[in-house]
């Protein structure tokens, strides 16, 4: 089964789906749906099956394929996957389906394309998995820019206020990101001795000046994808005009690529420029931690609330991946999953109040809890998911993030935990004025807002909530998965853990 060529079709098999329902007849809008969630359970299956095959004490990068495409430049179709893109190949996997159940009614309101909605969520789908599964940079930024275009479709076309203003300055943002990566990727093939493997330019030595400048190229594009502050200021508009599906694939997952690829690029390939440059990523993440977070307080739009919220949530990880402890890059990686789980969950329920009331202004709520109760509680869970409380699996991210931190950086460590805090004032007052207290009279008035969660919507939410609830008590099976190629990645930037200190006497790690 280890020969099975899993990330190619993985990556081939959403687009096949997706030309599949976009020729259906608009007309026939239901069969569209019902193929497309199909599909991504197609996809679903075949990626359960990845994860059991992958070997824990096997190659650090494994399902290798690789297939001719530009053999002047050297550039190949080659996949695989380390223990770092499975988990994230899985959280796609999760999501899709979920969305697409989610998103069952988005499009009806847009007087555009079902079919075609439902075939761009495959296609980002798609995209989405081959950017995770390239183990070629040049095949690694083609999918990066790729990835843009369904994105920016999804928003422009289907989303809500603003919606064209919020899919350009996504895409611009973006495409400047890229650019600097391009040129950068340029870069590298020249002083990498032409080619674009990323197991062969891993070997390759690079003088100090261009291998910062090259880091700087790939940094930058990944710090606007993340986005870390101060390169943020896409994702609010975007988060807030896109739809609630699309919102929870693009802070869910796409956000992702960015901290993967400091992890897979920046890190492995420069060494060096990644150590210099680790102090100011540090000081951008904690930046990023209490301003999004001071941010989120004062917003009154639900869906920008949960996008601020994602940038303090990704200062998080980026000063776990340069903290360079094992400890901080794991409690990283799963940072970077269990946010997609919590996150895409809080952005899902959302999606289903602003649907209700027809608003995203919190002023516009109150008391919801009255008449949706179950909807309210899964809004409450979804709020203490993010912030991270002992029992959900952000918890378990965030406590390995700070911990591996504290033992090299004691500051940083302690200023980011001041982001825990601003996190449950955000949470709490989100709660706290849409579902609680007096009943917000204009709320009775609305027809769709006595509706509580019905069956699809407890379908979509359920999954979630497990899985949560699962990795926050037992995140072994995925620790088990991320640890090895955490452990590779620190010793591609020569790292390694501090000894452990007893009583203020250093000891040997024989002892």
């Amino acid at each position: 089964m280890s020969n099975f060529p899993f990330l190619s079709v993985l990556t081939v098999a959403p687009l096949v789906g997706a030309l599949v329902v976009a020729v259906l007849p608009r007309r026939r809008p239901e069969l569209a749906k019902q193929v497309a969630f199909g599909w991504s359970l197609l996809v679903l299956a075949l990626s359960v099956v990845m994860w059991l095959a992958f070997k824990t004490g096997g190659d650090r990068l494994q399902f290798r394929e690789s297939y001719t495409w530009i053999p002047q430049w050297d550039a190949r179709f080659t996949f695989a996957a380390d223990g770092i893109a499975l988990v994230m190949l899985m959280l796609i996997a999760v999501l899709v389906p979920l969305v697409i159940l989610a998103s069952w009614h988005d499009a009806e309101s847009s007087k555009r394309s079902i079919p075609v909605y439902f075939a761009l969520l495959l296609v980002l789908e798609s995209t989405m998995i081959g950017v995770f599964a390239a183990a070629d940079v040049f095949l690694f930024y083609v999918f990066f820019e790729v990835m843009l275009v369904p994105m920016y479709f999804l928003i422009g076309s289907y989303g809500g206020h603003q919606r064209q203003y919020a899919a350009v300055k996504f895409f611009l943002y973006s495409l400047v990101g890229g650019l600097f990566m391009l040129a950068a990727v340029i870069g590298l093939w020249v002083v990498g001795g032409k080619t674009f493997d990323w197991q062969a330019l891993t070997q390759i030595d690079i003088s100090t000046g261009t291998e910062r400048w090259l880091f700087l190229g790939f940094f930058l594009a990944f710090a606007i994808k993340a986005p870390f502050f101060p390169f943020h200021t896409w994702l609010p508009d975007a988060g807030g005009a896109a739809p609630a599906g699309a919102a929870a694939l693009l802070v869910g997952v796409l956000d992702k690529v960015g901290t993967f690829g400091i992890l897979r690029y920046c890190l492995p390939l420069f060494p060096e420029a990644s150590k210099w440059f680790a102090p100011y990523a540090l000081a951008l993440g904690v930046i990023g931690i209490i301003y999004a977070a001071l941010l989120a307080v004062g917003q009154n739009d639900l869906k920008r609330l949960v996008s601020y919220t994602s940038i303090a949530h990704f200062g998080f990880i980026g000063v776990g991946i340069f903290a360079f402890t094992t400890q901080a890059g794991t409690g990283a990686v799963l940072y970077m999953l269990n946010h997609g789980l919590a996150t895409g969950l809080l952005f899902l329920v959302v999606g289903m109040l602003v649907a209700r009331r027809g608003s995203a202004l919190i002023s516009d709520f109150g008391g919801a809890g009255k008449l949706v109760p179950l909807l309210a509680g899964v809004l409450f869970f979804a709020g203490l998911a993010s912030l991270a409380l002992p029992g959900t699996a952000p918890f378990v991210s965030e406590f390995l993030v700070l911990i591996g931190t504290f033992t090299v950086n004691k500051p940083v460590a302690v200023i980011a935990t001041l982001g825990i805090i601003l996190a449950a004032a955000y949470v709490l007052w989100m709660v706290q004025r849409t579902t609680q207290g007096t009943l917000n009279p204009a709320l009775t008035e609305v027809e769709p807002m006595r509706r509580d969660l019905n069956l699809r919507e407890k379908v979509v939410v359920a999954p979630l909530i497990a899985l949560i609830v699962l990795l926050g008590f037992y995140p072994k099976p995925v620790t088990d998965v991320i640890n090895p190629a955490v452990r590779a990645t620190m010793e591609d930037v020569g790292r390694t853990d501090p000894a452990p200190e007893v009583g203020g006497v250093v000891q040997e790690a024989a002892k």
